[in-house]
C-alpha cells in the first residue's frame, strides 16, 4: 500500500511547515488527488488517521478533492477528459494523447491553530 508512504510524506511536509510558520495544531488538511494518479482516496483517509495519531495532525479532518484527468490529443488537437490512462481519443480514435492534468497529488490547504 503506497498510500501509507504518501501520507508519511504529507505529514513530513506539515511538520516542516509547522516549524517554519510556528503553528502547533492542524485542524484540517485539503488534499488534491488526481483521478489518474493511482492513489486511492479511501486508502489515503485510512492511512491518514493511522499515521497522524500522536502527531501535530492528530484528529485533523482530511478533505480529499479529486481532480479530473485531462489530455491533449496530438492527432486532432483537442483537449479531452480522461478517466483512465492510455485510452483512445473519442473524436478521432488516436492513442497519441498527452496527459495534461489529473496525475498529481498535492496539499491544497491547511487549517491550523
Amino acid at each position: 500500500m503506497h498510500e501509507m508512504s504518501l501520507v508519511e510524506e504529507v505529514l513530513q511536509i506539515i511538520e516542516d511547515a509547522a516549524r517554519k510558520e510556528n503553528f502547533s495544531k492542524v485542524i484540517a488538511v485539503w488534499l488534491e488527488i488526481g483521478q489518474l494518479s493511482s492513489v486511492e482516496p479511501q486508502a489515503m483517509a485510512f492511512c491518514f488517521d493511522a499515521v497522524t495519531r500522536h502527531t501535530i495532525a492528530a484528529g485533523a479532518r482530511l478533505e480529499i478533492i479529486q481532480t479530473p484527468g485531462v489530455g491533449w490529443c496530438v492527432a486532432c488537437a483537442k483537449t479531452l477528459p480522461l478517466t483512465e490512462l492510455f485510452s483512445a481519443c473519442p473524436d478521432c480514435g488516436s492513442y497519441h494523447i498527452d496527459v495534461t492534468d489529473g496525475t498529481a497529488m498535492r496539499i491544497k490547504e491547511l487549517e491550523v491553530a
